[in-house]
Formats: C-alpha cells, structure tokens, sequence
C-alpha cells in the first residue's frame, strides 16, 4: 500500500469556535473541506517507510514546538482478506 506523509501548518481556533463545535457536538475542523495548510510532501511505497519518513519530518522544529504536524494517509484501499464473497444462490 502507499502512503503520503503530509508536513502541515496547524490552523488556530478561536475560543468561541472551540465552544460552538463542542456545544453542537459538530466538527471544529473538516479536513474534506478544508484542509490545512501543506509545507511538504513525500510519498512512501509502505508503511514502514512511511513511519520513518515521518519519524525525520517530526523532527523539525516548528512541529516540535506545535505550529505543524505530520500526517501519514493512506492512498490505496486496504485489502480485507477476512471479507468473504457473497455465497453463491445457484440457478
């Protein structure tokens, strides 16, 4: 499977955001819609990979001081061996 690990800048919230979502029960922030802010991309071929990658890009200093983040995503759908076919009805 491959990943992308995504090197983001973390958006502020305001107070009252903050207290509106959790008063609604709803979402401070969609990443659908809206995502964060990318600085850098780098793609892996397996999650190993992908782990080390982001291990390096933790490193930096404005994720480590919580002004960015890494994100590790997969790109291919997982394979689910445990699910079975449907069983046949015959004719």
């Amino acid at each position: 499977m491959r990943f992308l690990i995504v090197r983001t800048d973390i958006r502020a919230a305001a107070d009252v955001d903050i207290a509106a979502a959790w008063a609604c029960g709803g979402r401070l922030r969609d990443e659908t819609t809206a995502p964060e802010p990318r600085r850098q991309i780098v793609h892996a071929e397996d999650r190993d990979a992908a782990l080390l990658l982001a291990r390096a890009l933790s490193t930096v200093g404005a994720v480590r001081c919580g002004k960015q983040r890494v994100k590790v995503l997969p790109l291919d759908e997982p394979t689910r061996p445990w699910r079975a076919a449907p069983p046949d009805r015959g004719s």
